[in-house]
């Protein structure tokens, strides 16, 4: 039995949400949930393939963010700061891939008020080896044609900035 629905489900939400007298509110709507779905696919995807690495995309991110910078070393408090998420969520991941030996945290050399997060060999291991398998499974057939992306990406944008990310 397929898990296919008969009918596109934010489709007929839409078309609810304008019988009902939200006409003006109905593509704003189907838009959102629209997104969250699509959301909850690709993490879903990306999650398929991380685990198989034993890491969140949560986790990924911080080592790719320390793969990417110059020293392989980056404080916390920057860390959170370019992942735009809570200092505690930093903690939980940091605490995570250290307990894993892939990072290890150091203090600061010159500002004893911060703790950096270091990656580690294997860590630097990890990541390169869960990113080729995201692009070949993931990041080059996202689902939508190349067109399609960059369009994406770009609507994606106007969105984030209007919501004040950069």
């Amino acid at each position: 039995m397929s898990d296919r629905l008969h009918m596109d489900p934010i489709a007929e939400a839409r078309r609810q949400w304008a019988d009902h007298g939200w006409e003006d509110a109905a593509d704003g709507m189907a838009a959102v949930t629209s997104l969250m779905r699509a959301q909850q696919i690709a993490l879903a995807r990306v999650e398929n393939v991380l685990r198989r690495h034993g890491v969140t995309f949560a986790r990924y991110e911080v080592l790719m963010l320390l793969f990417f910078s110059r020293a392989g070393s980056l404080p916390m408090a920057k860390i959170g700061q370019r992942l735009q998420v809570h200092p505690t969520s930093v903690t939980n991941a940091v605490d995570r891939l250290e307990a894993a030996g892939l990072v290890r945290r150091t203090s600061h050399p010159t500002d004893r008020r911060a703790t950096l997060v270091d990656l580690l060999d294997p860590g630097r291991e990890l990541a390169l080896a869960a990113t080729k398998e995201l692009n070949d499974e993931v990041f080059t057939a996202p689902g939508i044609a190349p067109p399609g992306v960059t369009e994406l990406v770009g609507i994606l944008t106007e969105l984030r900035r209007d919501a004040g990310d950069f």
